[in-house]
């Protein structure tokens, strides 16, 4: 049974296959799994192995069973192995399957695939384990998607998100979508076999109600790809401020390493310095910015410019200032801030550094002075010592954490996916102006039937070849 949007190519390709085998473990550790799957799985591995109970007769096993034995070339005993094997249609491919766990060696491993292949078995491609359980119907486009990224997931954020959409959420929410969208593409088609004799089988009330439902949760999805996309690559976090306020010093403490050169010399930093860290599970990426101020130095320049362009792209600024420097100097900063970048989407977060450098007895005054007088979230710090740093850390998640990303809403990572709802909302939108100008039902169920398209090819319902490759060729082996 073929998934109907499976192409003919590929229908013909899973009609023939051949079975195919690859390591599905890194290196590093002591064990190690080679997976198997296809129509000759069994009888492949059962060419080279040896049940240390000879009573056992591999080819007969069921599935969810696990067999110790010996993998031999001729007389020779490459390892000792456990093997597992499973069933169609009840494994990850949907095929039968089998995984060899043997010693991590790689003359081992090596030795296990080249048995493997000169039984009857091929190399696997990139992905392609995951293309066959596609295929199958053991899950759809966007999920097989996820498993790519669960693979990459470094943090505990990219996890939680890779994991919702592994196990279908987002998959469910584009099937609800465009089963809605279906329903009344098909009446508005049959009123228009019905063109001469002037019947109405879809409600248009019901129609403007249900593409607005969909137009809203398709632009609530495509609202979530900066965060989403944030979370996977590293939510983007510039340190700014002026000259000498110990923003290198801020950088090397997050990093735990001398990542920027720090000197009292005034514009020591002339470029963007960046790194990442995960904190509390989710992946930040840090950047070190050029001190704001009027300089004539033209290099400084190149690097003040290039500050207000991660500013810019940043999702959240932490603003260093030294407390040294009194409020006035920091309220100038907040202003230059405010005043060149649109920061309303931004979280500005001043950090008032080298506290170590003020006597205990004049704190609390000056705290006190500068609470009073920023609006923005104001912590104090010493990148020196490290005073502060981790409730700093602590506001950073605190941030990120945000009910929609401690909620089950779905977030999108995926460019495909972005690009796919931007499509998907265009052709709403024009079926809305449709309707509010009473366009014939012809015009109508031309854009309906697009963003039907669009939908579908999220999930793998439409696709093509060339949709196919670019997303399995990005896979590791053995997945």
């Amino acid at each position: 049974m073929f998934p109907k949007f499976a192409t003919k190519r590929y229908v013909q390709m899973i009609r023939n296959e051949e079975t195919i085998c690859a390591p599905a473990t890194s290196g590093g550790g002591a064990i190690a799994v080679i997976r198997i799957s296809g129509p000759d799985s069994i009888p492949v591995c059962d060419r080279i192995f040896f049940p240390s109970d000879r009573k056992i007769r591999f080819s007969e096993q069921k599935g969810y069973t696990i067999v110790f034995g010996e993998i031999r070339s001729d007389e020779e005993i490459i390892d000792e192995v456990l093997i597992s094997v499973f069933r169609a249609p009840h494994s990850y491919t949907g095929e039968d399957s089998v995984e060899i766990s043997c010693h991590a060696s790689p003359y081992i491993q090596q030795r296990i695939i080249e048995l493997l292949i000169r039984g009857g078995a091929r190399a696997a491609k990139p992905g392609e384990f995951t293309q066959r359980a596609f295929f199958n119907g053991k899950m759809d486009l966007s999920q097989a998607e996820a498993v790519a990224d669960l693979v990459a997931s470094d943090s505990r954020m990219a996890h939680r998100i890779a994991i919702n959409q592994l196990r279908g959420s987002f998959s469910d929410e584009i099937s609800m979508l465009r089963a809605d969208l279906l329903h009344f593409a098909s009446l508005i088609e049959l009123e228009l076999d019905f063109g001469e004799e002037d019947v109405e089988f879809a409600d248009r009330s019901k129609l403007v109600e249900i593409v607005d439902k969909v137009l809203n949760i398709s632009e609530k999805l495509t609202s979530s790809f900066s965060l989403g996309n944030a979370v996977k690559e590293g939510v983007p976090v510039v340190i700014a401020g002026n000259p000498n306020t110990g923003k290198s010093t801020l950088l090397n403490l997050l990093l735990k390493e001398e990542k920027a050169i720090v000197s009292e010399i005034p514009g020591t930093t002339r470029d963007a310095i960046e790194d990442t860290v995960v904190i509390d599970g989710i992946r930040f990426r840090f950047t070190d910015t050029a001190g704001l101020r009027e300089t004539t130095d033209i290099i400084e320049n190149l690097g003040i410019r290039k500050t207000h362009e991660k500013i810019e792209s940043s999702s959240i600024i932490l603003l260093v200032a030294d407390i040294n420097e009194g409020i006035v100097s920091l309220d100038d900063v907040l202003k230059k801030i405010r005043k060149q970048f649109p920061v309303e989407d931004k979280k500005i977060v001043v950090v008032v550094n080298k506290i170590d450098t003020v006597e205990n007895g004049n704190r609390k005054f000056i705290f006190k002075i500068l609470l009073k007088q920023a609006s923005e979230i104001l912590l104090f710090i010493s990148a020196k010592t490290g005073e502060g740093i981790n409730e700093l850390k602590s506001v950073l998640s605190r941030i990120v954490e945000s009910d929609r990303l401690n909620s089950e809403n779905v977030i999108i990572t995926n460019i495909r996916h972005y690009d796919a709802l931007l499509k998907v909302s265009e052709s709403l939108r024009r079926v809305r102006s449709g309707l509010d100008a009473s366009l014939p039902e012809d015009l109508i169920a031309i854009d309906i039937r697009h963003a039907i398209h669009y939908l579908g090819e999220i999930t793998g319902q439409i696709t093509t070849d060339e949709i196919l490759s670019n997303i399995f060729k990005n896979f590791c082996i053995g997945k």
